[in-house]
C-alpha cells in the first residue's frame, strides 16, 4: 500500500482532510472513522490518521472527489464544536500509532491458593514437635558457638562497589533508545572515515566508546592549526557576524518537499523512560550544534563535505556514545524549570565544543559560541523550526553513500518523537538557559586561554621588530 500527500486544515465545527490520489475510481473508496482514528483506503493508497481529538462521521460530514486535481477531500464533525485541533501540520504524528493505555492494575488476580499462612503455621509446628530431645540439645550447642547474635554485635559494614551490568549478549545496541544493532558489521569494508570504533563498533561497551572518543579527540586536537585560525581570523569574523534566515522566520511552514520526507518517516511510538527522555533533549543539543556549525560555516549552501562535518561533531555519531556525560551523586538544591541544570546542559555540549576545534576547517571558540545561539534560537522556535532543521540533517545524510546510516539510527526517529512527543514548552525553556549558559575556555581541558595568550605575545612581537627595522 502507498501512503498518499494529504494536508489537513480545520474550522469550528469540523475538520478536513484533502489526500492526493489521483487517477482511482471515487466509488472504491473505503472511510472507516472510529472516535480519533481515521482511515481511508482506496486501492493502491491506504492512509490512517490519528487526530488528537475524537470526530463524528454524521449527517454534515462529507467525501468529494477532484478528478481535475486528483485530491479526495473528507470533511469530519468534531465532537465537540470550537475545540481547537492542534499540530495538524506535523504529519509523522498524525500517522503515529494510536497510543494505548496500558492498564494499571495487575493483569493477573489470584483467586486461591494451594496452600495458606495457617496451613504453613501448622505443618512448622508439626515438625517442632518431631524434634527429638538430643536434637534439641544439639541446636542450643550450635547457637552457644555464635555468641555474636545473642550479644548484637556490629560488625563494620561498605556498600560494594558498582560494577558494569551482566552482559547476557554480544550483541551490543546502541541509536535512538539504543534500539538498533548490526548496522557496523562490516564497516571495515566501508569508507567511514567518521567511525572512531574501528572494527569493534559492534562489540564496544559505552564506556569503552566513550574511552576511544576521548582518546580520538586529544589525538586531532593541532595546537598550530588553532592559533593560526585565532590570529588570521578575517574570513570567521565574516562568518560569525551571518545570521541563519530561518531563525528570523516569525512562523515556519512546511514545504511540500519536507511533507513528502514526513510522510516517509517510520511509523513508530516510543515509550522512554524519565531518564531516557532526558537524555533524548540532551542529545539533540549536540545534533543541533552540528547542523547549527554546518550552515553557518558554509552560510546555509552545503557542499560535499557538509555530511562529514556534521557527523565528526556529533559524539552520538561518529562514537556512538550520546549524552549525558556526567552522572551527579546528588541533585542540586535548586532545579530550573526544564529539569536541566546549566552543569547538565554544559556537558552535553562540552564534547561539541571540543570537537569543533578538533576536527573540522574552522577552528574558533567564538564560533562554537555562536553555534551554541543558534541552538538556543532554534528551540525557543519550537517543534517546527527543530524539526525543519532535523529534515535538512537527514536530506544531507541521505544523499552520502556512507552516513545514510547515521540518519537511519538517529535522525529518523528524533524527527519522529520531536513531532509527536517533544514539548514546546521544555525547549523554551532550555533555550532560555541556554542564552545564559557560560561554556568557558579552561573547561575544554586544552590550555586555550594560554595558547591565545601566547599568540598574542608573539604576534606583538613580531609587529614591534618589523617596526624597528623599519
Amino acid at each position: 500500500m502507498i501512503t498518499p500527500r494529504f494536508y489537513c486544515t480545520q474550522t469550528l465545527e469540523a475538520v478536513a482532510v484533502s489526500i492526493y490520489c489521483p487517477s482511482v475510481r471515487a466509488s472504491d473508496v473505503e472511510i472507516n472513522v472510529d472516535e480519533t482514528l481515521l482511515t481511508v483506503h482506496i486501492n493502491p493508497y491506504f492512509l490512517r490518521i490519528n487526530f488528537p481529538h475524537p470526530v463524528l462521521e454524521d449527517d454534515q460530514s462529507s467525501a468529494t472527489y477532484d478528478p481535475s486535481s486528483g485530491y479526495l477531500t473528507v470533511t469530519l464533525t468534531k465532537e465537540t464544536k470550537g475545540q481547537e485541533f492542534p499540530d495538524l501540520d506535523l504529519l509523522a504524528k498524525l500517522l503515529a500509532p494510536r497510543h494505548v493505555e496500558i492498564p494499571k492494575q495487575p493483569a493477573i488476580e489470584v483467586i486461591g491458593s494451594e496452600t495458606s499462612p495457617q496451613s504453613e503455621l501448622e505443618e512448622l509446628v508439626v515438625l517442632t514437635d518431631a524434634i527429638s530431645l538430643e536434637q534439641r540439645e544439639i541446636l542450643k550447642d550450635i547457637l552457644k558457638s555464635f555468641p555474636a547474635a545473642e550479644n548484637d554485635w556490629q560488625f563494620p559494614q561498605t556498600i560494594a562497589e558498582s560494577s558494569s551490568p551482566l552482559q547476557l549478549s554480544t550483541k551490543r545496541y546502541y541509536g535512538f533508545l539504543d534500539m538498533y544493532t548490526g548496522y557496523f558489521t562490516q564497516v571495515a569494508h566501508t569508507e567511514n572515515d567518521v567511525n572512531e570504533l574501528g572494527s569493534e563498533a559492534e562489540s564496544c561497551l559505552p564506556e569503552e566508546r566513550r574511552a576511544k572518543r576521548l582518546q580520538h579527540e586529544e589525538m586531532k586536537w593541532d595546537e598550530e592549526h588553532y592559533m593560526a585560525d585565532y590570529v588570521d581570523d578575517e574570513y570567521i569574523q565574516e562568518l560569525l557576524t551571518w545570521e541563519d534566515p530561518e531563525i528570523g522566520h516569525a512562523e515556519c511552514v512546511f514545504t511540500e518537499s519536507e511533507n513528502m520526507t514526513m510522510l516517509n518517516l517510520p511509523r513508530k511510538e516510543y515509550l522512554p523512560t524519565q531518564s531516557q527522555q532526558r537524555n533524548l533533549y540532551l542529545t539533540l543539543l549536540t545534533l543541533l550544534f552540528a547542523c547549527a556549525y554546518d550552515r553557518r560555516t558554509t552560510q546555509h549552501d552545503p557542499t560535499p563535505e557538509s555530511a562529514w562535518t556534521i557527523c565528526s561533531l556529533v559524539p552520538a555519531f561518529s562514537a556512538l556514545d550520546p549524552p549525558p556525560y556526567i552522572y551527579p551523586e546528588s541533585a542540586p538544591l535548586s532545579i530550573p524549570t526544564s529539569g536541566f541544570t546549566d552543569l547538565d546542559l554544559a556537558s552535553a555540549l562540552m564534547p561539541s565544543y571540543r570537537r569543533s576545534l578538533a576536527f573540522p576547517l574552522y577552528r574558533s571558540f567564538a564560533m562554537a559560541d555562536a553555534c551554541r545561539d543558534d541552538v538556543a534560537a532554534i528551540l525557543a522556535k519550537g517543534r517546527r523550526m527543530v524539526t525543519r532543521y532535523l529534515l535538512e540533517m537527514k536530506h544531507v545524510l541521505d544523499h552520502h553513500e556512507v552516513y545514510y546510516v547515521y540518519s537511519k539510527i538517529w535522525v529518523d526517529d528524533f524527527c519522529v518523537w520531536i513531532q509527536a512527543s517533544a514539548s514546546d514548552e521544555m525547549m523554551l525553556d532550555i533555550a532560555q538557559q541556554l542564552k545564559t549558559l557560560a561554556i568557558t575556555k579552561s573547561m575544554i581541558g586544552w590550555n586555550i586561554e594560554d595558547l591565545e595568550a601566547a599568540t598574542l605575545l608573539d604576534t606583538t612581537s613580531s609587529d614591534s621588530d618589523n617596526e624597528s627595522s623599519e
